[in-house]
């Protein structure tokens, strides 16, 4: 009888040891998965990221700003007798 009991104590630990490993592996498979997409996540916003600071830097560019300045605004360089010098 105690044998029995022995034998059927260690198959349900034997069982219950299974399931959890097959839990554990079930849990590691779902945090992989889930870091390749986060992976993924990232290398897309460090792409678009680079974009946006190309694209900046264009928009940027002191010939880009005088040009706007000079066409949408109507901006003109002021010419020297328009330039008063203020003094304390």
């Amino acid at each position: 009888m105690m044998r029995g009991f022995v034998i059927a104590a260690l198959v349900l630990a034997n069982v219950v040891t299974a399931l959890l490993i097959v839990r554990d592996r079930h849990a590691h498979r779902e945090a992989f998965i889930e870091l390749t997409r986060l992976e993924k996540q990232r290398d897309e916003l460090n792409i678009e990221f680079s974009r946006l600071q190309l694209e900046q830097a264009t928009w940027a560019e002191s010939n880009r700003v005088d040009q706007v300045a000079r066409t949408r605004l109507g901006m003109v360089f002021p010419r020297s007798e328009d330039i008063v010098v203020v003094q304390r």
